[in-house]
């Protein structure tokens, strides 16, 4: 059955007739139009812009004004802080005034992305194997190494504590060859140490074995 088609008027203004069996989608022209910002599939395509839902920006509001307010927080507090009498040192309250200035910019800087609209990518679902079980020996060994440092501060010292807790932690978890864990531990356990203890002017034992040793002590 034929289909009766009009004819159309060329960019010149003649007539021109449809092609022979040619047939008019349902709905005419205007469907491309109406639905020009869809895919092939039918959905909205891809690049379109779309408003950020209402519960994300308001999360995200939160945890800038969080972020925030705890530094505004850790920047009034640290002046609280009893600074000893000694004009060597850089005190105890740098390192929280570092700290409380680090996260108010950060916070600030934050609300104003959130504000002009700018959030955060949402990330893909991560590669999580729910066949794997618990590695309870890991788990066990690393809460040990946690608690024998927490029991061999004093005795030894922050710096073979801290060095066994970093060592001890790292080889648990997989690091290899263990004597260079142990060695990475002993340095940073020693600079922690000097830099605290000495520098800030905080409180870090030394240990029986590190007693003697003048910039380990603040």
């Amino acid at each position: 059955m034929s289909t009766a088609q009009g004819p159309t008027a060329g960019a010149d203004g003649t007539s021109l007739a449809p092609a022979p069996g040619a047939q008019e989608a349902p709905g005419g022209s205007d469907t491309a139009g109406a639905d020009g910002d869809r895919g092939a599939d039918g959905g909205p395509e891809a690049g379109v812009g779309r408003a950020a839902p209402t519960g994300r920006r308001l999360g995200e509001l939160v945890v800038a004004a969080v972020v925030t307010g705890l530094g505004a927080f850790v920047l009034v507090d640290a002046g609280s802080i009893v600074v000893p009498g000694s004009a060597n040192t850089l005190g105890p309250r740098a390192f929280p005034y570092l700290v409380g200035g680090l996260l108010l910019v950060a916070g600030v800087a934050l609300l104003v992305q959130v504000l002009r609209g700018r959030l955060g990518e949402e990330e893909g679902g991560e590669d999580v194997d729910l066949a794997v079980r618990t590695d309870w020996r890991t788990v066990a060994i690393l809460a040990g190494v946690f608690v024998l440092h927490v029991f061999t501060i004093n005795p030894l010292g922050w710096p073979l504590a801290g060095a066994l807790l970093f060592a001890g932690s790292a080889v648990a978890l997989g690091a290899r060859p263990w004597w260079r864990a142990v060695a990475a531990g002993v340095v940073l356990a020693l600079v922690i140490q000097v830099v605290f203890g000495a520098w800030l002017g905080l409180s870090l034992p030394a240990g029986p074995f590190l007693r003697g040793v003048p910039f380990l002590h603040g």
